[in-house]
C-alpha cells in the first residue's frame, strides 16, 4: 500500500475536483438541502463549512440560504479553496486551515462562536477525532449545532474489491463518531440519508482513474488499472447504479441560541 499524502493527493486534483465530484445535475442542490435541513440552518447563523474544498456544498447552501454573514470555507489546501475565485464567490469566505488547526486554537475564525459548522466526508483525514471534535464543539454558541457526515462503515460503490476492502480498514464507524460529539458534551444522533446514484460506467472509470476520493490514493497506477480492468469486466452495463448511502451524526450545544 502508498503511503497517503492527503494534502497532496488535494492540491493535485483541486483544479478537476468539482468535475469528479458532481455525480449528476441533482446530487449537490440535493446534499446542500440535507445539511441546511439537519443543521437547520437560518439565514442569520455564523457558519462553517470545515474541510470545505472547493466550496462544492458551500456554494450551494450559501445560494439556498442567503447567509447574512458570511460562510466560512475551511480547508488546509489554498489549491482547493482558490477554485472559490478571486474574489471568492458572493456570500463565502476562504480561510486556509486544517480541523485541527481549528479545534486547537492554531487557527482564529472571524466569528466568537459559530452556530453551526459541518464536516462533510472529511473527518477520516482527522488523525485524532475525539479530541478534534471537542475542539470544533467548543467554537459553538449556546443551541449551535456541528453535522458530521460521512460514509457508513462499508459501501455498496462499483469500485475493485481491493479498494472495497481498504476503505472497510480505514474507514471510521459513524456510532463511534457519534460518541465523541456527545464526549464532547452535545446531544448526539445518528441518521442516515441515501441518494441513489447513476454515473456513465466510462466517467466513473475516469474518476477512478483520477483518485476522486482519498482512497484511491493509496494505490499505485498499476494497481488503479488492474482495479479498472476487474470493475470494467464486473460492471458491463454502460450506467452505473449504486446507493450513495451516508451517515450525518448530529450534535447539539445545550442552551438557546443568542
Amino acid at each position: 500500500m502508498e503511503q497517503r499524502d492527503v494534502r497532496g493527493h488535494y492540491e493535485e486534483l483541486a483544479a478537476e475536483y468539482d468535475e469528479h465530484w458532481v455525480y449528476g445535475p441533482h446530487y449537490i442542490p440535493w446534499m446542500s438541502a440535507r445539511i441546511a435541513e439537519a443543521l437547520r440552518l437560518a439565514p442569520t447563523d455564523r457558519i462553517a463549512d470545515v474541510g470545505s474544498g472547493t466550496g462544492l456544498f458551500a456554494r450551494e447552501v450559501a445560494r439556498q440560504l442567503q447567509p447574512r454573514h458570511p460562510l466560512l470555507c475551511v480547508d488546509p489546501s489554498e489549491s482547493m479553496l482558490s477554485q472559490l475565485g478571486t474574489p471568492p464567490t458572493a456570500g463565502l469566505k476562504p480561510i486556509v486551515a486544517s480541523a485541527e488547526d481549528i479545534a486547537e486554537g492554531r487557527t482564529r475564525l472571524p466569528y466568537e462562536q459559530l452556530d453551526a459548522l459541518w464536516l462533510k466526508e472529511s473527518v477520516h483525514h482527522v488523525a485524532d477525532p475525539a479530541r478534534t471534535l471537542r475542539g470544533l464543539a467548543d467554537q459553538l454558541a449556546p443551541g449551535g449545532r456541528l453535522l458530521v457526515v460521512m460514509l457508513p462503515a462499508s459501501i455498496q460503490y462499483p469500485l475493485f474489491e481491493a479498494a472495497l476492502a481498504r476503505f472497510e480498514e480505514l474507514q471510521p464507524d459513524p456510532a463511534v463518531i457519534e460518541g465523541h460529539l456527545a464526549a464532547a458534551g452535545l446531544e448526539a444522533s445518528l441518521s442516515y440519508v441515501e441518494h441513489e446514484l447513476r454515473i456513465d460506467r466510462d466517467k466513473y472509470f475516469g474518476m477512478v482513474r483520477a483518485r476522486y476520493m482519498s482512497l484511491l490514493s493509496t494505490f499505485s497506477d498499476d494497481e488503479i488499472e488492474k482495479g479498472i480492468a476487474e470493475m470494467r469486466s464486473a460492471h458491463p452495463e454502460p450506467v452505473l447504479v449504486f446507493p450513495d448511502r451516508l451517515a450525518f451524526v448530529l450534535g447539539r450545544r445545550g442552551g438557546e441560541s443568542l
